[in-house]
């Protein structure tokens, strides 16, 4: 995987469809991990713990999987149900372990013909850990797209890793299996290609920065901080989108955005949106076909 340095000042404008200055993706993560694992290594399920003392892999943290299921029994169904009431769609990725144990979740995604895009196998399992071992790494990845097909009847177009814990080959591997774009860097407000020795993908970017985890887990925002910081983070994007348009995720897990006392953030934040004009409610793949076939426009040189 190789993409090159195009600093901003060096692109040409970006016009989006419509004249939108935003594209804006509000992404739920429809994560399951594991309870245990086979090991008596520390288990990271794939984000912060409620409770710090990481307990080794083969003995049950109920403290902190519990606090996760909260997302799955309870929390996505608050989140669900606001977006109903708001008439907005969320874009969302999937590990592919939640099929089997926690189906009524993508279901209720599939049932809205909202965006759904493979999310690695399970959370807990990084691509990073098979870094020396492609082999393994293309197995995990292979299995998840088979996995994901099966479910929903049609390919995944697009892949974010666990914890964005991808590695060199990960892009190479999507690619070649026909996905147009790739979730796991985070260096831009705009898309643009990677190049692969199987051509090139779209990065659709994630974003920790932007996240119900950095604001409330990490840096114990508060409700109106919550919402704040989006409010904010939104309208200069906006501002700076009259000139070249821009992408804005908000990245949400149910068990931390989907609290009863934190959901007002996102209303709010919603409804300040649904007060623009000029906002491209876009899926990821909407944005990576759009931008395969009009990148020439914004950044020559892109394909190599």
């Amino acid at each position: 995987m190789e993409y090159d340095y195009v600093p901003l000042p060096d692109r040409q404008p970006l016009k989006w469809p419509n004249g939108a200055r935003v594209a804006l993706i509000l992404t739920f993560n429809l994560e399951t991990w594991d309870l245990t694992k086979d090991t008596p290594k520390p288990y990271y399920a794939g984000g912060p713990a409620i409770l710090p003392d990481i307990l080794p892999g083969h003995t049950p943290d109920f403290p902190n999987y519990s606090w996760r299921e909260y997302g799955q029994r309870v929390g996505i169904w608050r989140l669900i149900d606001l977006f109903d009431k708001l008439g907005v769609k969320a874009s969302c990725t999937t590990n592919a372990v939640t099929f089997e144990r926690r189906r009524q979740m993508t279901d209720a995604v599939l049932e809205r013909g909202w965006e759904l895009l493979a999310h690695n196998w399970e959370q807990g399992e990084l691509l990073t850990d098979y870094a020396l071992d492609p082999a393994k790494e293309r197995e995990i990845v292979l299995r998840t797209l088979d996995a994901f097909e099966k479910h929903t009847g049609r390919k995944s177009k697009g892949w974010l890793s666990s914890s964005l814990r991808g590695t060199l080959q990960t892009a190479d591997i999507l690619a070649e299996q026909g996905c147009t774009f790739y979730c796991d860097i985070m260096n831009d407000d705009q898309p643009y290609l990677l190049r692969t020795p199987n051509g090139p993908i779209v990065s659709t970017p994630y974003s920790n920065e932007i996240n119900d985890f950095t604001f409330i887990t990490r840096k114990n925002f508060t409700t109106d901080q919550f919402a704040q910081a989006l409010i904010e983070e939104f309208d200069v994007l906006y501002e700076e989108g009259e000139t070249s348009g821009r992408i804005m995720n908000v990245g949400l897990h149910p068990h931390v955005a989907g609290r009863a006392h934190r959901i007002r953030a996102i209303r709010e934040f919603i409804q300040h949106v649904q007060s623009k004009t000029g906002v491209w409610w876009a899926t990821r793949e909407e944005i990576a076909d759009w931008y395969l076939a009009n990148h020439e426009s914004h950044i020559a040189g892109q394909l190599g």
